[in-house]
């Protein structure tokens, strides 16, 4: 419910009465007297409404059959935590700024860009979305297009990864709450960025999450990871799936965002027709040109499969984009030699990939997107994914990273892969990814080779719950082999401290080396038109397994890598017309090739005919 509505309603199919507690606001935000409760009136579909007198902000929450109070599923504020009552909040009251704002890249979406994810809890000191404000020209003069900010939904506690969320529709009050988003959101369209927020509709967390009381929110139709399933397609279904779209259209309309990443799309478990996807993706579009501006939809699947980013009307799930865990995982295993767990095919030698090695999966990950495209993957004992149709999909619907906040802080101690490569590795990776023909995504921190880790970490107030989430947490990497003293405690605040970045670094020895050769890896992306295109068809990959050295030929743009720990010639032909970017010192170019340093690399523009 807004400030500004007179009437408060809710969802609860399953009541046969319905109270609502209501307590006006006024001050400082605190309630003014004792809530009073009103009767609601049923209406069809097991709505419950209740019209109001007056105006300003209420607190207000439920009392089903005449049970405790509950927040309101839809709550747009939750000033008193996750157990508390919920806050009306008018979102038209911003004074945006915004006006002349076209969408990310100037209109053009954010397809090809670089995206930035961060996380709002570590990415400051103060951990708000206002402090964040602060640090938005680093972004600016880094390169990037569009701010991908982790989870904001409301979860139990002060700190988190916001996975954990239990009210999709509220924004986190530790982080500001949900004006302050507003805030974020206009500051960063007044310097260029696009705003992609990070939501998750497949499970809920386990604390502070009433929406069973209120109505068939989940079905056991369908299991995941995380229990029932949410229910997409059961009894019911119908004012559950609008829960969803009504919450991701909200986002775009009245907090002007650009792009939504969606967690773990394979686990929104629909066999209905349209799936939730592709009706997402349709009401997406016409809000688009409602408000005249590209909305983009990001997509985390572990499908493998190019039907999630396959338009609505050619029958798939209408979705921008989608992160590509494989080139991720390619890049990590030819740079640190981990084999362990879902990186063993990314090595080479299994059915996977039999013919070649960790050089020859990653040359096929940066042409194709994917190992696992019909292969057997070992790690899920089972052929996964299908091959990317190059004529028909472009490269940059598929997102390309070093590094993730799943791929850092999923490790036992939440250590980045610069704690594991040289700096010189680090470089390959980094121009492998970033002029790749994928949107390219960088990971907070990364672009100066962070010194601090981004470790798991929660703040449950429940003692079971905290213990929980401990003891799991350190059992589970001690079945790798971890000592269970080395996992941090995901509920000491040391935990969340030492993941935050270190605003000194950036401009320190050791850190500004690595932040001014990522600047230059965009500004290469930015302005060479063969680096910007996304046809597949235009990358070869050329590479030695045994000499550890790979060529990324992007049209008359090249990327040298010498992979291996020693100097040595990279056989290159071609007229070199200039040095884009280099890590090490500058090139020896002649007729022999590249001489590279070990661990090195360069990017070279070859005349054209």
């Amino acid at each position: 419910m807004t400030a500004r509505s007179s009437t408060i309603r809710v969802w609860a199919p399953l009541a046969s009465r319905v109270d609502v507690l209501v307590n006006p606001v006024e001050g400082r935000g605190e309630p003014t007297s004792a809530a009073h409760r009103h009767a609601m009136t049923g209406e069809d579909g097991g709505w419950w409404s209740w019209n109001r007198t007056g105006s300003g902000t209420l607190d207000y929450s439920f009392c089903l059959d005449g049970g405790d109070p509950r927040p309101d599923p839809r709550s747009a504020w939750l000033p008193h935590g996750v157990h508390g009552s919920s806050r009306t909040f008018d979102a038209d009251a911003h004074p945006w700024r915004d006006g002349d704002w076209r969408g990310t890249r100037d209109g053009r979406g954010a397809l090809g860009g670089v995206v930035y994810e961060l996380h709002v809890g570590t990415f400051t000191p103060e951990g708000t979305l206002d402090a964040a404000i602060g640090h938005l020209s680093h972004l600016v003069d880094l390169g990037v297009d569009v701010v991908e900010v982790m989870p904001l939904a409301a979860f139990g506690g002060t700190h988190g990864w916001g996975y954990d969320g239990v009210a999709p529709y509220a924004v986190q009050q530790a982080y500001g709450g949900p004006a302050a988003f507003q805030r974020f959101v206009d500051a960063c369209h007044a310097k260029g960025l696009g705003v992609c927020l990070d939501v998750v509709y497949n499970h809920l967390g386990p604390t502070g999450n009433y929406l069973a009381e209120f109505g068939p929110y989940f079905t056991t139709t369908h299991t995941t990871p995380w229990g029932p399933a949410v229910n997409l397609d059961a009894e019911g279904s119908h004012e559950v799936r609008r829960w969803v779209i009504d919450n991701a259209l909200r986002w775009f309309r009245d907090f002007h965002v650009d792009a939504l990443r969606l967690d773990a799309v394979h686990e929104l478990r629909d066999e209905s027709e349209p799936h939730l996807l592709a009706q997402l993706s349709d009401e997406t579009a016409s809000l688009a040109t409602e408000l005249g501006r590209p909305l983009d939809l990001i997509a985390e699947s572990d499908l493998n499969d190019a039907v999630i980013v396959t338009p609505t009307a050619e029958g798939g799930r209408g979705m921008t984009a989608q992160w590509d865990d494989d080139i991720h995982h390619a890049l990590h295993v030819a740079l640190t030699g981990e084999t362990q767990g879902y990186y063993a095919d990314f090595a080479g030698g299994t059915e996977a990939w039999p013919q070649g090695g960790p050089i020859s999966v990653l040359a096929k990950t940066l042409s194709d997107a994917f190992l696992h495209d019909g292969r057997m993957s070992t790690f899920r004992g089972t052929v996964w994914g299908a091959r990317v149709d190059q004529q028909a999909r472009s490269g940059h619907q598929f997102l390309a990273y070093l590094q993730t906040h799943d791929q850092v802080g999923n490790r036992a101690t939440g250590d980045r892969i610069s704690d594991q490569i040289s700096p010189g590795q680090q470089a390959v990776g980094a121009a492998l990814y970033l002029l790749s023909p994928f949107t390219a995504m960088v990971f907070m921190g990364e672009e100066w080779r962070a010194s601090t880790p981004f470790a798991f970490f929660t703040s449950f107030e429940e003692d079971w719950l905290a213990d929980a989430v401990r003891s799991g947490r350190r059992a589970e990497f001690a079945a790798h082999g971890w000592n269970e003293a080395d996992v941090p405690d995901p509920q000491d605040p040391a935990t969340r401290a030492h993941s935050v970045l270190d605003w000194s670094e950036p401009s320190a020895p050791g850190h500004n080396e690595m932040l001014h050769f990522y600047r230059e890896l965009i500004k290469v992306r930015r302005t060479q038109p063969d680096v910007a295109s996304g046809d597949l068809r235009a990358t070869a990959v050329t590479f030695d397994e045994a000499a550890k050295w790979m060529i990324m030929s992007r049209g008359a743009v090249h990327v040298v890598a010498n992979l291996a720990g020693r100097s040595q010639v990279v056989p290159f032909t071609g007229e070199v017309e200039h040095v884009l970017a280099s890590w090490g010192r500058a090139p020896i170019v002649d007729g022999h090739g590249v001489r590279l340093d070990g661990h090195d690399v360069a990017v070279l523009r070859t005349t054209t005919i």
